[in-house]
């Protein structure tokens, strides 16, 4: 098992890893909208906060040497449901290839993100 970092992603905000690298596989932690050059949330809306996380992950499986195209699966994480078409207006973008996906609402995200997403991609 190998370890993934990237200084083209926001460090870890706790005892996790960006992502992992185990048979053929790299599954990444969740990834909210901080911009990795500043340590703050990029954007106010859900849009602007969807794109700095698809950038954030893109970064990430490029580090681990893979891409979007190869993601799987996805697990989103919502802060609002109501923020769901807007959302996936944004994630469409990005995930071209329509990994399976789950999308839930959740009560809070770190640092008050509105967004957060994590991925499966093969190598």
């Amino acid at each position: 098992m190998n370890t993934v970092y990237t200084e083209n992603a926001p460090q870890a905000i706790g005892p996790y890893s960006q992502a992992k690298i185990s048979g053929g596989m790299v599954y990444t932690s969740g990834q909210i909208a901080i911009n990795p050059a500043t340590g703050n949330i990029d954007g106010e809306t859900v849009e602007e906060q969807t794109a700095r996380v698809c950038e954030n992950i893109s970064a990430v499986l490029t580090a681990a040497g893979t891409d979007m195209k190869k993601v799987v699966k996805t697990t989103c994480f919502l802060a609002d449901m109501a923020d769901f078409a807007r959302f996936n207006g944004v994630y469409a973008a990005y995930f071209t290839e329509k990994p399976a996906r789950s999308c839930v609402a959740v009560k809070e995200l770190p640092k008050g993100a509105l967004v957060e997403i994590e991925v499966i991609a093969e190598l």
